[in-house]
């Protein structure tokens, strides 16, 4: 780590957000009363204005539809995000519907303009004056997205630049597959998987084997668990468990991209690991607290925009 905050340059997904919370049970073939709010999303961009949001430098790119891809710029500059978007005349902005219920979340998606990054929309100047590139692992899904952002992971690399990864979905993961996203991510100094990612990547079943397995790949690795709160094993022999923060679950959307960005907020900053871990365990319970995957007041800007 380096003393002082250093910019973070975090790439991927950004998507427009349906979630939907039924108020009753499921009526069948009829109608179910909901509350339904549009939100800016996005695994990647979610990270980003949440680190722009606790203070941290911090540059974003990605692809959007050109449609509204003004606005996606817009929502992350409010939370302080240098937000570099390339607009896709020929896709929309990916779309997400998240039906929110129960404290968990199932969503539908469909990445729209997120498969349509390429190397043009990664220069070299968005590494200039960087100290970690972050990558949601959404990027690493699609071959030619997956080449690109594999590219300017080499390019980091090169430039003396620390990474980071997210995985991000557990089903997406399980279509790849577990070999195919270690050799992908291999190299990162920093990984976030939750539990069942972790479970995926490494064939292993308890917290403690997979955040071992985990870091022979990468020197540090913070295990999400959920309400179980967090795992950080670092391969000097470190091993944090710390309890989640008791927080009323509103919305769960967005917690592990919250508990990500607490994480490397700390980090930038030059803290040691329990305090990163407890950053990120903080920033957790504000995300689930409102609704929404992005820090509560921008996200309620967004949604109230017209139709």
């Amino acid at each position: 780590m380096v003393a002082g905050p250093m910019t973070v340059l975090v790439v991927g997904d950004v998507v427009d957000d349906i979630v939907v919370r039924p108020l009753t049970p499921d009526a069948a073939d009829s109608d179910t009363p909901s509350t339904i709010s549009a939100c800016p999303g996005g695994s990647a961009a979610n990270q980003a204005a949440w680190l722009g949001a606790l203070g941290t430098p911090v540059r974003f790119a990605g692809r959007a539809g050109a449609a509204n891809a003004e606005e996606h710029a817009a929502a992350l500059a409010a939370c302080g995000v240098d937000a570099r978007l390339a607009a896709d005349p020929g896709a929309p902005t990916g779309r997400i519907v998240v039906l929110a219920r129960g404290g968990r979340r199932d969503m539908y998606t469909d990445r729209g303009a997120n498969l349509n990054l390429v190397p043009a929309d990664l220069p070299d100047a968005l590494l200039d004056g960087v100290g970690l590139l972050h990558v949601s692992g959404y990027s690493l899904f699609h071959p030619g997205v997956a080449a690109a952002v594999g590219d300017l992971m080499r390019r980091a690399r090169e430039r003396g630049v620390d990474t980071s990864v997210d995985p991000a979905s557990a089903a997406f993961l399980a279509r790849t597959g577990a070999a195919a996203f270690r050799s992908w991510a291999r190299g990162a100094r920093l990984v976030f998987p939750n539990l069942d990612e972790g479970r995926l990547l490494t064939g292993e079943h308890a917290p403690a084997a997979v955040a071992d397995a985990l870091v022979a790949d990468h020197p540090v690795v913070a295990l999400k668990l959920g309400a179980g709160g967090a795992l950080v094993a670092a391969r000097d022999g470190t091993r944090l468990r710390l309890p989640s923060v008791p927080a009323e679950v509103v919305d769960p959307t967005g917690a592990g991209d919250a508990f990500c960005a607490g994480f490397l907020a700390a980090w930038a900053d030059g803290r040691p690991l329990d305090d990163c871990a407890r950053s990120a365990l903080g920033t957790a319970a504000r995300a689930v607290a409102s609704v929404g995957a992005r820090p509560p007041a921008t996200a309620t800007e967004y949604g109230s925009r017209p139709a």
